[in-house]
């Protein structure tokens, strides 16, 4: 039987599949609901960790240095028992509530022109790598890799890069508006970026081990578009993607790009950078996974897209119908397919939804 490590490294590489792959992503405060519902929690208290308590195919095992121009910075500018609002690194003010989950809002962000970039941030980043990827950092890597690969899981390192920085950097309405009036300056930044990034991922695989692959996480679009233009995201961004996945692609690294929202206008920018997996095919964004799979199936090994609205409604009978239709069509289009919902699972799924959903992947997930 071939290990879960054999058959994404398989799905990822092109090559005839064994079965299909599984993985996903309860929220934090889900767990924490599951747990009273029957979900396993350690002596303290504490859900057990989804990737060991379903055997995840997929684990991540590291990557995430401080990407900040100013290292450990989080300035308390506001709270009250709900939420906080913080001060980060990058000059970037955003509200957090305290007690749950959540997307955090945009305050205000001091990173507001080239000059303030140039004289306040930028020299933080270059040449930092040794200081972000520290021996700890190498530590914690090399122990998380050893322990997933002893599971025999195919194992990733991964990160936010330069589309996502940028965004809790800038702000999004200065962004957009650089990209049009001053786009050498967001190119100024993701050269520095992807330098860095470079730099401390090297030293991540060549010090802490070399992964199974990496994940980048960029989320590019919202509802039924992406937050620019494919035109402008071909001339500003994805020159860098292409650099950085090249790079990878020299230790013989597959890399997967993740990206919520609408993504379909974007697909062939995806697979033109060297990308070669692609999650999570948002539904409600306004993405089609069975279309992506009939058009890039061959292309792009596709990872997720089940609405994770069907688990939401608790119904065995929609659940049942929803899993078979993304599995077995996903198959039927010749796609290499890992099973995952099409984002974070919510609080708004219960254990017992979750775990039907996964007993009705595997009457599936034979080829």
């Amino acid at each position: 039987m071939s290990s879960a490590r054999d058959v994404v490294d398989g799905l990822l590489r092109k090559k005839t599949p064994v079965r299909v792959g599984f993985m996903d992503s309860p929220w934090a405060d889900t767990l924490r609901a599951w747990v009273q519902q029957g979900y396993p929690a350690d002596d303290k208290g504490n859900p057990v960790a989804p990737v060991e308590h379903f055997n995840f195919d997929l684990a991540g095992c590291g990557g995430w240095f401080d990407w900040q121009p100013l290292m450990g910075v989080s300035e308390l500018v506001e709270e009250t028992d709900e939420w906080a609002v913080r001060r980060n690194g990058a000059g970037a003010a955003l509200k957090y509530w305290k007690a749950k989950s959540g997307t955090p809002e945009h305050i205000d962000f001091r990173m507001s022109s080239r000059e303030v970039w140039e004289r306040d941030y930028r020299p933080h980043l270059v040449g930092s790598a040794a200081a972000r990827v520290t021996d700890q950092v190498l530590e914690n890597t090399r122990k998380a890799l050893e322990h997933h690969r002893g599971k025999g899981r195919w194992s990733h390192y991964g990160h936010m890069f330069i589309w996502e920085c940028m965004r809790a950097s800038l702000g999004d309405v200065c962004l957009y508006e650089s990209m049009l009036v001053d786009p050498g300056w967001v190119r100024d930044y993701c050269r520095v970026y992807t330098d860095l990034f470079t730099e401390c991922f090297r030293r991540l695989i060549e010090v802490a081990g070399k992964p199974d692959g990496i994940w980048l996480y960029e989320d590019m679009g919202y509802r039924d578009r992406t937050f620019c233009s494919p035109a402008v995201y071909r001339d500003v961004i994805f020159p860098f993607y292409a650099e950085m996945v090249a790079m990878f692609h020299g230790y013989d690294l597959p890399v997967v790009l993740h990206t919520c929202g609408f993504t379909e206008s974007i697909l062939d920018l995806i697979v033109e950078a060297g990308f070669d997996g692609l999650n999570p095919m948002e539904v409600k964004a306004g993405n089609r996974p069975l279309w992506i799979a009939e058009h890039y199936g061959d292309r792009l090994c596709l990872i997720g897209g089940l609405d994770e609205r069907i688990l939401e409604t608790g119904d065995r009978d929609v659940i049942r119908r929803g899993v078979t239709e993304i599995v077995e069509g996903m198959k039927a289009r010749g796609a290499r397919y890992v099973y995952a919902s099409d984002h974070s699972i919510s609080t708004n799924v219960t254990y017992d939804s979750f775990r039907f959903a996964v007993d009705v992947y595997r009457e599936h997930m034979a080829y």
